[in-house]
């Protein structure tokens, strides 16, 4: 379970979470509207993965010169194939990157320690438990699995087998719902109707926030 909610002195600390293709991103980009400091782990990823990133001497010792692209940054598409032909291979690369970008994250939030919210965006948060021990409560953006396919389809070009093995590969609707605090509906709505529900989040952790001590 996640922590009690903070002091009204200390940011509140919240974990984001959706499958791919829930508009995750989306509801990020309105909390920081709203003033939410965001650390995005994914973006952090994609630094230690980049060339000359922290993680490219541990990603080539463990996986070989092969996963390592002409640029020196990990080779996504062919790491991304074998850790979905390759259970133990998504395990260790998980074991290799997650603690790298825990310690990164954390750096991000002292910088970010003067805003009222700060939201971790962790795609795999129910995959990574140790979050839940990071954060005061957890949203979770949802949405059914033919939304899922059809946004991811239609913004990256994908074929629907690769969208549905990304999505057999990550936590079930109902685990991340049975983690969430606070549950967004991101499913036949409009971006207004999108935002209004954001606003609505957002002004429960303002007064959680301000409450009493």
């Amino acid at each position: 379970m996640a922590v009690p909610a903070p002091r009204s002195a200390e940011p509140l600390r919240i974990g984001l979470t959706g499958g791919i293709g829930s508009g995750k991103s989306t509801v990020a980009r309105m909390l920081a509207a709203h003033g939410a400091g965001i650390v995005d782990t994914d973006a952090i990823s994609r630094r230690l993965t980049a060339a000359g990133g922290r993680a490219i001497p541990l990603l080539r010792e463990a996986f070989g010169d092969t996963m390592i692209d002409t640029h020196g940054a990990l080779d996504r598409r062919r790491m991304r194939d074998l850790a979905f032909e390759d259970p133990s291979a998504r395990h260790r690369l998980e074991a290799l990157l997650h603690p790298l970008i825990l310690v990164n994250a954390e750096s991000e939030a002292d910088l970010l320690a003067n805003s009222a919210v700060i939201v971790f965006d962790v795609p795999l948060l129910v995959e990574s438990p140790q979050w839940l021990r990071r954060v005061h409560r957890v949203l979770v953006v949802d949405c059914s699995e033919a939304t899922q396919i059809t946004r991811v389809v239609q913004r990256s070009g994908w074929a629907e087998s690769s969208v549905r093995a990304v999505i057999a590969a990550q936590a079930t609707r109902e685990q991340r719902r049975a983690i969430a605090d606070d549950l967004i509906l991101n499913d036949g709505v409009s971006i207004s109707e999108l935002a209004e529900r954001v606003a609505t989040v957002w002004s429960t952790w303002l007064a959680l926030r301000v409450g009493p001590l």
